[in-house]
């Protein structure tokens, strides 16, 4: 094994008699793309919903579909006869010959393809992915510094003279020195860069800015840099690469400024709703099941307003063991649930405008689902009791799940069974609720029915509502469906 044995080799090396090396080209794309990948994924973990090997194994396929691409886009506007009719030659990629411009489109259609398959927002991952290819690309370019490519017209030696001078010896090819373009364009990607992931990312922006400011960036300086390259892949008369670098502005600048979202359906997110004190009024017959309890195994006078506000939200087998320590479970529960079916037509009642709301979200096609801490057949029943029942889809109650809320797992339960958009907006009551919704990585909404509890439910929100019919324009309005994007 021989370490840089030339100026393009890294490493040279045989295998049972069989030669092999690895270009410093090779090693600058993988290295490129194993850095943007990295800052991407620490990302996609602040997201928290989407999955982790699915990041992964979109990452794979991408860079191999990527490559794939930028190897066909070179052949077809290179020498489109020369490797067509002799197809091995498209193989031998060793022998160079790819074009970036190639491999981002093909990239960006395999993505588009499996994030749709698996239910995420395409625009949300591109904005966490492109700029990070900007990274990827202002790396890249040093492999063609190795390959002593990607350069402009001859120049003299003073032209290396002050902070070029480094690069003199690498221009210095077949007796002449160049312009090096390479390392141009890699500084202004790594401009760009910095400019839309450390700057542009910390303003509020809709869903696809970031990707779309790439485009923009990446178009104006590929077509500028383009027109000064002597080794340019042409169609026709015209450089590829330049009527490339036009689409990608002119689609960015489009999508920047908010074309595309008056002609594209906007994929709606799944909506999940706490039951008690969200959808339906529940407090009185809550109170009244408890204060049965209380009269039965304790004293009622020790139901005071201190306890009737902590019953409220957290489930049966928490609270009970705390104020009944030593009494069966299912006895307490059937004392509780008989009291609260007595109560129930008189005490019970849909928060204000719910029916409404939910009638109009089920007709208007979202996705509705109730993640709550009582039993899934006491949802039922109260749904049924109100004529709620036909515009909810899908209940995640008590038993349904291992870990209640805070914990995510039926969001995560009913999105996985259904196929539904993974990207959501949870509405709830209470802590538990909203930090339920933000653990998953939703979008959350306190809806403020207790003046003791609505300031630190608008903190941890990102938004807040007092009454059901004011999450419809909520919903119109916001563009971003997830918690980390407030």
């Amino acid at each position: 094994m021989r370490f840089f044995p030339d100026g393009q080799t890294f490493v040279a090396f045989s295998v049972f008699g069989l030669n092999f090396d690895i270009r410093w080209y090779a090693v600058c794309i993988m290295t490129g793309a194993l850095l943007a990948y990295l800052i991407a994924k620490k990302q996609i973990r602040k997201a928290k919903y989407i999955d982790l090997d699915f990041f992964d194994s979109f990452f794979i396929y991408t860079l191999w579909v990527g490559i794939l691409g930028a190897r066909l886009w070179y052949c077809i506007f290179y020498n489109f006869k020369f490797y067509f009719s002799d197809p091995i030659q498209i193989i031998r990629i060793w022998d160079g010959g790819l074009a970036i411009q190639g491999g981002i489109v093909a990239g960006a259609l395999f993505a588009y393809y499996y994030i749709r398959k698996h239910h995420y927002s395409f625009m949300k991952l591109l904005d966490i992915i492109l700029p990070n290819v900007m990274l990827a690309q202002a790396i890249g370019r040093w492999g063609n510094f190795a390959n002593k490519e990607c350069h402009g017209a001859e120049v003299d030696a003073s032209y290396f003279d002050g902070i070029l001078s480094f690069l003199k010896e690498g221009m210095y090819i077949n007796g002449h020195y160049y312009e090096p373009l390479f390392f141009y364009e890699s500084m202004l990607c790594l401009l760009g860069w910095v400019l839309i992931w450390f700057i542009l990312r910390k303003h509020r922006n809709k869903r696809g800015d970031l990707a779309y400011a790439y485009l923009m960036w990446y178009g104006v300086i590929r077509f500028f840099i383009e027109g000064r390259r002597t080794d340019s892949l042409y169609f026709g008369n015209f450089r590829m690469a330049q009527l490339t670098s036009i689409v990608f502005f002119v689609v960015g600048i489009l999508g920047y400024l908010g074309v595309f979202e008056r002609f594209l359906k906007k994929n709606k997110p799944s909506l999940f709703f706490d039951f008690d004190g969200t959808l339906m009024d529940t407090r009185e017959s809550i109170y009244e099941a408890y204060r049965a309890l209380f009269k039965k195994y304790s004293d009622e006078s020790l139901f005071t307003d201190e306890v009737r506000q902590e019953v409220i939200g957290p489930a049966l087998r928490d609270i009970f063991p705390k104020y009944f320590p030593g009494i069966d479970y299912d006895t307490l529960y059937a004392v509780y649930h008989d009291r609260q079916i007595e109560v129930a037509k008189t005490a019970n009642h849909p928060t204000p405008h719910a029916v409404e709301t939910l009638k109009k979200l089920h007709e208007d096609g979202y996705k509705i689902a109730i993640v709550s801490t009582r039993s899934h057949e006491g949802i039922e029943s109260l749904l049924d009791d109100f004529d709620l029942r036909q515009y909810v889809d899908d209940i995640c109650g008590l038993k349904d799940v291992e870990k209640l809320k805070p914990d995510p797992e039926a969001i995560f339960k009913l999105v996985n069974r259904n196929g539904w958009n993974k990207e959501a907006v949870m509405i709830g009551d209470s802590l538990m609720d909203i930090r339920c919704g933000s653990n998953y990585g939703a979008f959350t909404v306190a809806f403020l029915n207790d003046p003791e509890r609505s300031e630190l439910l608008s903190k941890e929100a990102n938004r807040s509502i007092s009454d059901m019919a004011d999450l419809i324009p909520i919903l119109n309005e916001t563009n971003a469906f997830t918690y980390d994007e407030k």
